[in-house]
């Protein structure tokens, strides 16, 4: 007689290619309440007549058609068949958690000595809401002994119980550095399969190491994510030059039936249905080509063609971005009101912090003959940077430590303070400010620097989100080292007092000498 183990394999063998029969039977979507969101769709309940609750329409469709590509290949145990590769792009609020549980359970219980790799856009991400998600339906499956679910920092795996076999799912952050962990994955008589959630923020390294793990058995890749930049390998995948190699899918979350219908029609009134904002976290679309962009190329343009005009009490205030690698350099950028176009852009390499001081001051002294007296100096206090401020406080200039990573002035719309600065610098672009014409000295760096860089917005409240320097050179773009230092010249908001104006006394800014940064 077999033993109930035995018999349990017996029955899912017959879900091997047959993955949302596989879904439906693994679990009591009859009687367990926590899964019961979704009547099942119209269009499966002849097929499933004994159960009123299943996955959304979307994700049955997914699956069938995964079950067909199966089907397809035909693999026979040994020899290689090609890779299964799905791309999904969607709005927000799809339930593609869920799937990528199911995902992950359907190919561990079906193909015995199966190899997984699963990751996602960060790593609180990946451990709070995708690993997390994973264990949730793996205790409410009917296979929960067979295997073992650990949830710990470094350790997320779903491995089966006699731990002699290989025959897993692990959960790797996706930091470039950690690359080696998706490297050299294999099953050559079974599936070797790759999960990426988030996937439009998943390094490019990463993309191109996981295609090792896809040269054997019968290899699977999925990639899910809201579709946030019209660059990298989730746009390539989807709508670029390797679409034909993916099943690409676009689920628009107001056809999904657990999504907020409410807040959808607030957001299209409110930004409108062509707007990036409901393309990328409504309709599951790329944004508009370009439009990734955060400061037009077309604003800069403008800024470096406007007439120069100095003001009697625009102060005079210096961007400082201190280089922290070999390869970057430090910059001194001037501004006087709107004016950011008049005096030299100073860049160095190799100083230490001392000749960063020394070179500030000489600087503001060559600002004298203006009768225009420093009312601020913005230092990026990174790294350091941290030691010229401490230079500066202490030879009584009026120093800010502006922290790109710290919390911005404006939390409801800026994820950081140094998206804070870029915004607010953007909007000077667009409106006032003068930029170096292009037959000066930097100005089409600057240019190059102000126009390459690219944003989205974060997952919780919609906050602006500038690319990290780190991604920008993974596209070959380099540090925007003169854009910084002009970005922080935009920290705050500094004012000199008209004498005109007999009420005002003192220097209208925000100014606390004590104050360590912002």
């Amino acid at each position: 007689m077999s033993s109930p183990d035995g018999m349990l394999a017996d029955a899912l063998s017959r879900f091997y290619a047959d993955p949302l029969g596989y879904v439906m039977f693994n679990w009591e979507w009859n009687s367990e309440r926590s899964i019961q969101l979704v009547p099942l769709p119209e269009k499966y309940k002849n097929r499933f007549p004994n159960c009123q609750y299943g996955p959304d329409a979307w994700a049955c469709e997914f699956l069938d058609e995964l079950g067909s590509k199966i089907k397809e290949n035909r693999f026979d145990g040994h020899t290689p068949v090609p890779a299964i590769k799905c791309a999904t792009a969607s709005g927000h609020g799809i339930g593609k958690s869920a799937l990528v549980a199911w995902l992950v359970k359907f190919i561990l219980d079906t193909r015995p000595l199966s190899v997984g790799t699963v990751t996602a856009n960060t790593a609180e991400q990946l451990k709070v809401k995708t690993w997390a998600e994973v264990g949730k339906w793996h205790h409410l499956s009917l296979t929960r002994d067979w295997f073992h679910y650990s949830s710990g920092r470094g350790a997320m795996s779903l491995v089966y119980k006699d731990r002699n076999l290989k025959w897993r799912c692990d959960a790797q952050t996706c930091k470039e550095e950690n690359s080696e962990a998706f490297a050299g994955q294999h099953s050559p008589t079974a599936t070797s399969f790759y999960i990426f959630d988030e996937a439009s923020n998943i390094p490019e390294k990463i993309y191109e190491v996981r295609e090792g793990g896809l040269s054997d058995g019968e290899p699977m890749v999925f990639d899910f994510g809201n579709p946030t930049r019209n660059t990298g390998s989730f746009f390539e995948n989807c709508v670029g030059r390797f679409k034909h190699r993916y099943t690409v899918r676009c689920i628009d979350s107001r056809s999904v039936a657990i999504t907020n219908k409410l807040k959808h029609a607030e957001d299209i009134e409110d930004y409108g249905l062509d707007s990036d904002y409901v393309k990328v976290r409504i309709l599951g679309q790329f944004p508009s080509m370009g439009n990734v962009q955060y400061i037009p190329t077309a604003a800069v343009e403008a800024a470096m063609l406007r007439d120069t005009y100095i003001g009697a009490f625009d102060p005079l205030v210096l961007g400082v971005d201190v280089a922290r690698f070999g390869d970057n350099d430090t910059v001194i950028y001037p501004r006087i009101g709107n004016d950011a176009r008049s005096w030299p852009i100073d860049r160095y390499n190799g100083l230490d912090v001392v000749a960063v001081v020394d070179r500030i001051a000489e600087k503001i002294q060559g600002f004298k003959g203006l009768n225009k007296p420093i009312q601020a100096v913005f230092v990026d206090g990174g790294g350091i940077g941290g030691g010229v401020v401490d230079v500066l406080r202490r030879l009584n200039y009026p120093v800010y430590d502006v922290g790109f990573g710290n919390t911005p002035t404006n939390r409801s719309t800026y994820r950081f303070k140094g998206d804070e600065i870029w915004g607010r610098m953007k909007e000077a672009i667009e409106t006032s400010l003068m930029l170096p014409t292009t037959s000066m000295k930097n100005a089409l760096d600057l240019k190059a620097q102000l126009t390459q860089r690219e944003y989205g917005y974060t997952d919780v409240g919609h906050k602006i989100s500038l690319e990290r320097k780190k991604d920008m050179a993974e596209r070959g773009v380099g540090s925007p080292d003169v854009a910084d230092a002009l970005a922080l010249t935009f920290a705050l908001d500094v004012h000199i007092p008209d004498p005109r104006h007999k009420t005002l006394s003192q220097v209208l800014s925000d100014y606390d000498p004590l104050q360590p940064s912002f």
